[in-house]
């Protein structure tokens, strides 16, 4: 190959590579003259076979070669990638855009986030602990007797590991306890799981927000304020707080708490079957037996523990006649949130 030749050649590929159309065609452009069998190989093949006085222009004139065409080719491909997607086939870009609509969140996740920004202005930190429990932390060290009804196979459900999956959010106090000394102000949202036959009303699966808080000389009083703060909050209107007694092993005296119905103002409606309260969480304080399966000194502190259902929060908030709307993902349900 004459020198001559090599600048031709040059001319050529400057040019088929700047009138590519697409990326393959410009690929194939540079196989047929960078690649490895391409027109490179023959220069540099007439570099070898030429005189030695003419050598140096030849290995001028290959760099040359090599260095221009491949300076064109990534001009060409600059230019192919800033060139605007062409419209699809069939495709009528007259049409005005459809919005896809932005996301929701679920009224139970909205619940959650709700309660633990109110809870954390007062003061609380989140706790969190496993879905699957031992016996000890979901039963024996919230003093749970052996023969309560509770602990039934037919109430829990059993893995054949020995293990269960827990029946309410209560373990993970005693966990926290375990590993931070008093005093301690802590929530525990999640997810539990009770052996119930699913209706209206009733889930094998539902969330808790679990609370506790345990210092020197707390008292019921310090329960019916903070959770009065927090239904306030979260229904965006003054609430009062009512306590009656009741039964729970792990607290001691025990109670069921209500609030005067947030529809009616404590009147009577529908909503609060005309009685003006709606029950809302099981409360207390906090039995000395739990404090010395944590490891504290029941003599030394007091606490007070309750515990709320979030299915049944969203239910009242939004009048949700059916839990099993929160779980079935219709979008016409989901959406008016």
């Amino acid at each position: 190959m004459q020198l001559s030749e090599i600048s031709t050649l040059m001319e050529k590929a400057v040019g088929e590579a700047g009138a590519a159309p697409d990326a393959a065609g410009l690929e194939s452009v540079r196989i047929q003259y960078l690649g490895r069998n391409g027109m490179v190989q023959a220069i540099m093949q007439a570099l070898k076979d030429a005189p030695p006085e003419q050598r140096k222009d030849y290995g001028q004139a290959a760099n040359q070669f090599k260095q221009a065409v491949q300076a064109a080719i990534d001009a060409r491909r600059a230019e192919l990638d800033n060139q605007p997607a062409a419209p699809a086939a069939g495709f009528d870009y007259t049409l005005p855009g459809s919005w896809p609509g932005s996301g929701r969140k679920h009224p139970i996740t909205h619940i959650i986030d709700r309660s633990i920004e109110i809870f954390r202005g007062i003061g609380f930190v989140v706790a969190e602990g496993p879905d699957i429990e031992d016996e000890f932390h979901n039963f024996d060290a919230l003093n749970t007797p052996k023969i309560h009804p509770s602990r039934d196979p037919q109430d829990t459900f059993y893995l054949a590991s020995g293990h269960l999956l827990r029946t309410h959010t209560s373990p993970v106090q005693i966990r926290y306890m375990e590993q931070h000394p008093p005093p301690v102000r802590v929530i525990a949202p999640g997810r539990a799981y009770r052996r119930d036959t699913t209706d209206a009303t009733h889930s094998a699966s539902f969330h808790q927000i679990e609370g506790l808080y345990v210092d020197r000389k707390v008292s019921l009083a310090n329960l019916k304020a903070d959770v009065g703060y927090y239904l306030s909050r979260l229904m965006e209107r003054e609430v009062e707080i009512r306590m009656r007694p009741h039964f729970f092993p792990f607290t001691e005296p025990s109670v069921e708490l209500d609030f005067s119905c947030h529809v009616c103002g404590g009147k009577g409606c529908r909503v609060c079957k005309n009685s003006g309260w709606i029950e809302i969480a099981g409360a207390g304080m906090v039995d000395p037996n739990v404090f010395k399966a944590a490891g504290y000194d029941p003599e030394a502190v007091t606490g007070y523990a309750f515990g709320l259902g979030v299915e049944r929060l969203a239910m009242i908030l939004y009048g949700i006649p059916d839990i099993r709307l929160l779980y079935e993902n219709d979008q016409r349900f989901l959406n008016q949130f």
